[in-house]
């Protein structure tokens, strides 16, 4: 049984860092890294910071944003990073970093970077509170004002289509 804690967290208690050999069985057929692999280790690791910040069960509701910057070679060793960056009522967007890094040569480079939207769940399934985040340094402060950006761009995105499918419906029933 979850017991919610209202006290606020620091978002660097929630950070997760996992890091995996990249292998053959991970290649597509370009021999590169497959993007499915990375979009698991992502998710992966943004869920176990989410759940960690919410001290329960959480579900992905979204990807807002998954950019690949760089190929990860089969051979690598990837490194993701994911924290929360911030909370709603009961959702917790998580930020995640994904490095590789050649054993051989030591070059590293910045692989992919994402941002994943959260829900906390109780027994039943159904949503429940989570803590507020403290954002305590400059870049915890920074991540949390442009997750509360994109938030903002996301309401007003879902309330442009609600507002367009409204046209729609009512144009239909003109016409009727």
């Amino acid at each position: 049984m979850v017991t919610w804690d209202p006290a606020p967290r620091r978002a660097e208690d929630s950070a997760v860092t996992l890091s995996q050999l990249m292998e053959v069985t991970d290649a597509n057929v370009l021999g590169n890294v497959h993007g499915g692999v990375i979009m698991r280790l992502v998710d992966t690791a943004a869920a176990l910071a989410a759940m960690r910040h919410a001290g329960g069960v959480c579900v992905t509701v979204s990807v807002d944003e998954l950019s690949f910057l760089e190929p990860v070679h089969v051979g690598d060793i990837v490194t993701v990073k994911a924290c929360v960056n911030d909370v709603g009522t009961t959702s917790l967007e998580c930020g995640v970093r994904v490095e590789a890094e050649s054993p051989v040569t030591g070059r590293r480079v910045h692989a992919s970077s994402a941002y994943l939207v959260f829900v906390a769940i109780d027994e039943e399934g159904r949503p429940r509170p989570v803590p507020q985040v403290l954002a305590e340094t400059d870049e915890e402060r920074r991540r949390r004002r442009e997750a509360k950006l994109r938030r903002e761009a996301k309401l007003r995105r879902e309330a442009r289509m609600a507002h367009k499918e409204a046209v729609k419906a009512a144009r239909a029933a003109e016409k009727g």
